[in-house]
């Protein structure tokens, strides 16, 4: 296996003291373990899930033909041109039951949303199109074409096709999809176990007394919603003061409870940060300057204790730096490790609302509020200061402007890419 370092210099571009973020993302995505277990659980327990294995569908859904609306099944090509098509209504079709005898030429049947489609019958036109008297009704002409109306047997799941890949991080639709093929359990990955804290001496816990020059940890707590939102098994460390054993010693509890462990604070240069040291010594750890705002400094690596190894995140200390870090690398490659396919979000474009300064040779991630323009576009505004240490600002925000390294400044009106913070699925 080849070392980190190897691995690094071999990317294109590849600079720790200057590194684009492409770069940072595509040499992460090259170290990154898989986990391997697979554990089977009830549909209920699988939501957001990755799926271990394809879902084949051993039946066809729908089974058979069935009709797509409450109205009348007949054949289509008994439909009259330029005049009504006059019919007998000559059996019902409900849902759940089948007509059990045939319907002849010149004659319907009243069915139901979901029935069988009668033997022979293809078309069926709804209800309130029709007019009846008595058992015969007419169905006005140009009122509904041949083959209308009809759900037909497999066109949602054809017998042996593939329901859904492996890979698949589970959602609600997939849940009843399998379900439809009379499935109650599937195939998953077991959940990576990540395990976090914080590092400084100057962070309290919620709960504690404030002392003069010290702060409340924030990090921590956006962290675990961060994670909670990807399904991973999360251990939380606390805080860990800037001491060289209380470092190793968490470092090492990490390792050996955890396939991933993440750190806010102690990566840049400080003659009090002592968790670059202790990180190197417990394994292989690249300390890069990442061409990005916020969130320039970052750790990666391995490290291992008692036999045991993990992956290494080392995020910076300012609080818009570790979500915007997260986002950018840790997200994709927790659901890398998690079993599943990345693939890239989707974007949303959107028109600046004022200028907006811009360097180029970073990427800058500025945080917005979108919203409807009166012409129906999006609009962004950016949210005020944009400090790594304004937490208040992702807490406004409802998106990402993503900014993109060779960009310069962009003018009011200008169209810019947005990162949206939430989706429906």
């Amino acid at each position: 296996m080849p070392t980190l370092n190897d691995l690094a210099l071999g990317l294109p571009g590849y600079d720790a003291d200057d590194l684009p973020v492409d770069v940072a993302r595509a040499f992460i995505a090259r170290m990154l373990p898989r986990v391997q277990a697979v554990e089977h659980l009830s549909l209920r327990s699988s939501l957001g899930r990755v799926l271990a294995q394809d879902i084949v569908s051993t039946i066809a859904v729908p089974p058979q033909d069935n009709a797509a609306m409450d109205g009348y099944a007949f054949r289509g090509d008994e439909l009259r041109a330029g005049e009504a098509t006059v019919l007998t209504v000559a059996g019902v079709g409900l849902a759940g039951q089948v007509v059990g005898h045939a319907i002849g030429a010149g004659h319907c049947a009243r069915i139901m949303t979901g029935a069988v489609m009668p033997a022979g019958l293809d078309t069926v036109v709804p209800q309130e199109l029709v007019q009846r008297d008595g058992d015969r009704i007419a169905i006005p002409a140009g009122a509904v074409k041949p083959g209308a109306n009809r759900r037909l047997a497999g066109e949602d799941l054809a017998r042996g096709s593939i329901a859904l890949h492996a890979g698949r991080a589970l959602r609600p639709a997939d849940l009843g999809l399998v379900a439809s093929l009379g499935r109650g359990e599937l195939p998953v990955w077991r959940r990576p176990r990540v395990a976090f804290f914080s590092t400084g001496n100057e962070l309290r816990s919620v709960g504690e007394a404030l002392d003069e020059g010290c702060v409340y940890d924030s990090n921590r707590y956006t962290l675990w919603g961060m994670l909670q939102r990807l399904g991973v098994e999360v251990l939380d460390l606390g805080i860990v003061r800037d001491e060289p054993a209380a470092l190793e010693a968490t470092l090492r509890h990490a390792v050996e409870n955890a396939d991933v462990v993440i750190t806010s604070g102690g990566v840049s240069v400080g003659e009090a940060d002592h968790t670059r040291a202790v990180m190197a010594r417990l394994g292989e750890v690249l300390f890069w300057r990442i061409a990005m705002r916020p969130g320039r400094p970052m750790a990666v690596g391995r490290i291992a204790s008692q036999g045991r190894e993990a992956v290494l995140f080392g995020l910076p200390g300012n609080p818009v730096a570790v979500m915007v870090g997260f986002y950018t690398f840790v997200r994709d490659a927790l659901l890398a490790m998690s079993g599943a396919v990345v693939r890239p979000l989707p974007m949303l474009q959107a028109r600046c609302t004022a200028a907006i300064r811009k360097r180029p040779g970073r990427t800058e991630y500025q945080r917005g509020i979108v919203s409807r323009a009166a012409d129906g576009t999006w609009q962004v505004a950016i949210t005020g200061s944009q400090g790594s240490g304004v937490l208040r600002s992702m807490s406004e925000a409802n998106g990402l402007v993503v900014l993109a390294h060779e960009q310069g400044d962009v003018p009011a009106g200008s169209v810019v890419e947005i990162m949206p913070f939430d989706g429906l699925v």
